[in-house]
């Protein structure tokens, strides 16, 4: 064995057990789609105080029903209730396993729950249970890691639900300090009325108004654009499948399906450009860097974290994709279907279909990985930075990051590099799912392994049948872009 086979096999070994050690960890981490879920039923709740002008028209009133949903309010109690429970068995988990925990999402959890008791307690009292939301309030204040501004908005509603009600001072200030969206809406306009403030409720009325309107909009764009693109997916997965069987050979899926790629080179080449290139670059290298710079930690603001998740990704691109070069120079030329950009093919419908088809099937598989992983296992960093960023200039960055530079790198080093040279050693459809798996572990996010791992499939499908990476770049770049999108609009004020 050769000096250099047996460092690359010790590195392989330590790249191994640092990303299993940071999946194992993922595992008592929150899921972000938890707190997506919460924004959204947020904005469910905003438009529905939706009253238009008219209010009697009835196509408007199905045309946002359609929208909302028949039961707004009874929706929003049993997510927040499903988070609420997922995050205190999750957090007396971690608490009784120390060791697979860690401080920061002890503190994540222990920030969130008491804010989801506070919402919670309204959604109830607006439900008709004010003993349950009194009760809720109550034993809120009674948790030992609330934060003084929670324990005293606590009070605050627990004053103005009761019978009889006890005002204090400092009301109308800890609830615009404390509750945004609906939740400070229906609890001023509570105070008001107890305060017989007309003109402050003829004010906040029509505040309210114009807020329902900005969230009915922002549904309609995160609810219906999603639901078409999965009719059209359907559609176009249902078409393909009876292709398939009817024209067999001569079928769009059958199109260049076993066919291999002519892989110059061995599984040690492959090893070192994701070992070396990847990993190394990655996990070692790049942050070894990074922390050695004068920066002042955590970064002060939107637009510096932004900058520095997009250099820390190009500085990764780049030394993955010099690695990759010098690996795979000595094999020069390649063959004429490796590392394929054709502007003139079908690649943009390719693209664009797999895309459709892509929405539905990550649809299916992240409802059951939902109830697989119960609110555990992590997510990508990146989007609670996004969803939490009121800065323009940071979200066009972050927007750049996800949307343009993951995309060409990391397609073009799993589809264009991992999945043809697996095919030296497997079928085609096997390259596909072992890269499509490969790529989804590389997120090290337990959570998004499954979901991630279909994306992948569909990649790899594209890409095999049009031997063009700017089809599966596209496809990956608006699967990024439409989730900041989404992010983008729920956290938008």
């Amino acid at each position: 064995m050769t000096l250099k086979r047996l460092g690359l096999i010790l590195l392989t070994l330590v790249a191994v057990f640092f990303s299993g050690t940071a999946l194992l960890e993922s595992l008592q981490k929150p899921q972000f789609q938890s707190r997506l879920e919460l924004y959204q039923a947020d904005i469910v709740l905003q438009a529905s105080s939706f009253l238009p002008e008219g209010s009697n028209d009835g196509n408007l009133q199905k045309v946002s029903q359609s929208i909302i949903g028949t039961k707004p309010l009874e929706n929003a109690i049993e997510q927040y209730q499903e988070v609420r429970d997922s995050a205190i068995a999750n957090l007396d988990k971690i608490k009784n396993q120390p060791q697979q925990g860690g401080e920061q999402p002890v503190k994540q959890l222990e920030k969130l729950i008491p804010e989801i008791d506070l919402r919670l307690g309204i959604l109830l009292s607006q439900h008709g249970q004010t003993d349950k939301a009194l009760k809720t309030w109550e034993q809120l204040q009674q948790r030992k890691y609330i934060s003084p501004p929670v324990e005293e908005t606590a009070v605050v509603l627990a004053g103005i639900w009761s019978n009889p009600q006890r005002l204090l001072p400092n009301d109308e200030e800890l609830i615009k300090s404390n509750l945004d969206g609906w939740f400070r809406f229906t609890a001023l306009t509570k105070l008001y009325q107890i305060e017989q403030r007309k003109e402050a409720l003829a004010t906040i009325q029509v505040a309210q108004q114009e807020a329902a309107s900005q969230a009915l909009s922002k549904l309609a764009i995160i609810v219906t654009i999603p639901y078409l693109t999965a009719l059209i997916g359907m559609g176009l997965l249902i078409f393909v499948t009876i292709q398939r069987f009817v024209k067999g050979k001569d079928s769009l899926l059958s199109q260049n399906a076993d066919l291999t790629w002519v892989t110059p080179w061995d599984w040690e080449t492959i090893l070192q450009v994701f070992v070396v290139g990847f990993f190394f670059m990655g996990q070692i290298a790049v942050p070894i860097f990074l922390n050695s710079l004068p920066i002042p930690r955590p970064l002060p603001n939107a637009r510096i974290q932004a900058l520095f998740v997009l250099v820390s990704y190009l500085l990764v691109a780049s030394g993955s994709i010099s690695v990759l070069y010098l690996s795979i120079k000595p094999y020069f030329p390649l063959a004429d279907d490796w590392f394929r950009f054709r502007l003139k093919s079908r690649w943009f419908l390719w693209g664009f279909g797999g895309y459709c088809v892509g929405v539905p099937i990550v649809a299916i598989v992240s409802l059951i990985n939902q109830q697989l992983w119960q609110g555990q296992g992590g997510s990508n960093p990146l989007l609670q930075l996004v969803l939490e960023s009121r800065d323009t200039l940071a979200l066009s960055i972050f927007f750049s990051t996800a949307a343009i530079a993951a995309p060409f790198f990391e397609e073009i080093l799993f589809r264009g590099f991992l999945l043809p040279s697996l095919t030296r050693y497997l079928p085609v459809w096997a390259s596909i799912i072992l890269s499509a798996l490969l790529f989804a572990t590389a997120h090290l996010s337990f959570s998004e392994i499954i979901p991630l791992t279909s994306l992948g499939i569909v990649l790899g499908v594209v890409y095999t049948r049009t031997r063009n990476l700017l089809a599966p770049i596209l496809l990956h770049s608006l699967w990024n872009s439409s989730q900041i999108l989404t992010l983008f609009i729920l956290g938008s004020k």
